[in-house]
């Protein structure tokens, strides 16, 4: 079948029309014209794999990976870099007119080094032939590599060490997977493992195994071993191995960051984050929500009086509470809706100038909006990673009278097809 591609979609596929069906096609650009064949067909859509580039775009290049197409991690190395921000500020803006949520302020793309850009990766470890893996598009299949363009020098030199080191241990007999996390300055590398099952023994194989990769890996400061239990809410660590945390300067302060705590993924846009969440802004007080260990709220504190942070999640909950340490800081351990609950049952409690909300993937969601519409700070800073729970939430919040001041596309995942954003809202 030969198509023609009119635009890119949200997942990274092209989208063509044929006999009034949409069909997705990856590794596409719009405007080419390609031959494909059909992999699933439905009533009113269909998938299809690429067979050939008829006509190509001019903004099509070499992919920088060797594994780009067969492994799940990537969509758009088939693109150049400006054509990527370009696909990734024309999908923000038709998916916040499609949720009808206006006006819409212009929408500016804020980038840096499109490689090699990673502070963290999580890997499979697969058996027989011993490997880290990431998983085959698609699909559940492990794919070995031994290399990975996205990510930060030394942890593209764990990974090649760790294959190295990893058989004599047989490290994927007891653990599934692996992570390796580093700091700005690659001079501090954690590793985290994922046991199978409990055993005896995990604190000295781990021990072992560290000091093997050390001599490899002077980075390496601290590992640890977590258990995946399913009822709990979060992995117990079970192991330990010198340093449970790294420091990480951002944006001119230091953070505290665990092993197993949540923080910004590009080692190259942290700052700038951080600048496009707190510039311009100040007040008596500000809630930072969703706060991990603090980024936010750290910058905050040098133009609002008084900073409430809120986090839930146990590891990143301790690293904001010595983060956030100071007169200025409330540090809460809690979930953001408990919070805003708590908050809009006191009888005459301040209301703050802002509210700057970093919630996951699945957005505020119904309950949080609501509620912080009846909070009702002057200024809310959104900072999303999913454009469409953003337009679900920007669409509620405009409603209730806010309006949209500014808006950046910030591209902390160069060559995927995910993105971030910062929009900044205000009353009036």
């Amino acid at each position: 079948m030969k198509l023609e591609i009119e635009k890119c979609i949200y997942g990274g596929a092209g989208l063509a029309r044929a006999e009034g069906k949409t069909i997705f096609v990856p590794f596409t650009l719009p405007g080419e014209a390609v031959e494909v064949h059909i992999t699933e067909d439905k009533r009113s859509f269909a998938n299809a794999e690429l067979d050939a580039v008829l006509e190509a775009s001019s903004q099509r290049t070499e992919p920088s990976c060797r594994y780009f197409g067969e492994c799940g991690g990537c969509q758009y190395q088939h693109a150049t870099y400006a054509e990527q921000l370009t696909l990734k500020r024309s999908i923000l803006q038709e998916t916040l007119e499609r949720a009808r949520v206006a006006p819409i302020p212009e929408i500016v793309p804020v980038h840096a080094e499109p490689l090699a850009y990673r502070n963290r990766v999580r890997l499979h470890l697969q058996r027989q032939p011993f490997a880290l893996c990431y998983k085959r598009r698609g699909s559940h299949a492990n794919l070995p590599v031994s290399q990975c363009p996205i990510a930060a020098p030394v942890v593209e030199q764990a990974i090649a060490a760790a294959t190295r080191v990893g058989p004599a241990f047989d490290l994927a007999g007891d653990f599934e997977e692996i992570e390796f996390f580093t700091n700005e300055s690659q001079s501090e590398l954690l590793i985290s493992l994922w046991a199978r099952r409990r055993a005896n023994g995990y604190p000295h194989k781990l021990a072992s195994f560290c000091e093997i990769l050390l001599r490899e890996i002077t980075a390496l400061t601290g590992a640890a071993v977590f258990l995946v239990e399913k009822a709990a809410l979060v992995d117990k660590k079970i192991a330990e191995w010198g340093a449970q945390a790294l420091t990480y300067r951002a944006a001119g302060y230091p953070y505290r960051v665990s092993i197993g705590a949540f923080f910004q993924v590009n080692r190259f846009l942290v700052d700038r984050l951080v600048e496009l969440v707190t510039a311009h802004l100040s007040g008596e007080s500000a809630w930072d929500l969703y706060a991990g260990a603090g980024l936010f709220a750290r910058a905050l504190s040098e133009r609002f009086e008084k900073i409430v942070a809120v986090e839930g999640a146990p590891y990143s909950s301790r690293d904001l509470r010595e983060n956030a340490s100071g007169s200025a800081y409330e540090a809460v351990q809690s979930g953001t809706l408990d919070f805003l609950r708590q908050q809009t049952r006191r009888q005459g409690a301040p209301t703050p100038d802002l509210i700057v909300v970093d919630p996951p993937r699945s957005g505020l969601g119904p309950d949080v909006t609501s509620l912080l519409t009846k909070v009702r700070p002057q200024t809310i800073v959104y900072v999303s990673c999913d454009p469409a729970t953003l337009s679900r939430d920007l669409r509620a919040l405009v409603e209730s009278g806010y309006r949209l001041k500014t808006m950046h596309m910030v591209d902390l995942f160069p060559q995927t097809f995910h993105l971030e954003s910062v929009t900044v809202l205000s009353l009036g």
